[in-house]
């Protein structure tokens, strides 16, 4: 899917290029003649086909995302690691300190949500569409984070923290981070 898109990104790219340097110069020199050349026809089929393949593609990669970020994040007990805000766990002792693990994701939203948050941020209110997509950010993060913990073979995750930044327009970067430790018994 990913080299599909790839494709269609430069097919874009490249008839965007030729019709604004090529095309636009050829109008204006020849502004009188009303046959358009074959080749600024490929450009511009190049330039249209390229994006609705790029659609196409994140489109379907976004379903199958969708499902997966869906799911539940799991209950600790299920994931076998504990997480902890704090630096101790009460009535535990840590045994071994495994060192740092990281959860991280950038997420953004689609162009009809960010537009809908934007008529909610000048008539006031909660903006749930980024409310929703830090909260899918978050699962996805802690989810990774847990992972790595799990193949180090962690009891818990101590001092676990939220990073957020921005990235660009409505897209949002998000880690969690934390120390993954073996508890006594």
């Amino acid at each position: 899917m990913k080299v599909i898109r790839q494709i269609g990104s430069l097919a874009f790219v490249a008839g965007l290029f030729i019709v604004i340097f090529a095309g636009v110069p050829w109008h204006v020199l020849v502004e009188d003649d009303p046959v358009i050349p074959w080749w600024l026809r490929i450009a511009v089929f190049c330039l249209l086909g390229g994006i609705l393949v790029v659609l196409l593609t994140v489109a379907l990669e976004q379903r199958k995302f969708k499902s997966l970020t869906e799911a539940p994040l799991p209950a600790e007990s299920e994931a076998g690691v504990l997480l902890m805000n704090s630096t101790e766990i009460p009535g535990r002792q840590t045994r071994e300190i495994l060192g740092l693990v990281q959860g991280h994701t950038v997420f953004a939203i689609w162009l009809g949500k960010d537009l809908s948050a934007i008529v909610r941020l000048i008539l006031g209110g909660e903006l749930t569409e980024y409310t929703e997509m830090m909260g899918r950010a978050r699962a996805v993060a802690t989810n990774r984070m847990m992972a790595k913990a799990v193949e180090m073979g962690a009891d818990a995750i101590i001092n676990v923290r939220y990073m957020t930044t921005s990235v660009v327009g409505s897209a949002a970067e998000l880690l969690a981070y934390g120390t993954a430790v073996k508890l006594s018994e």
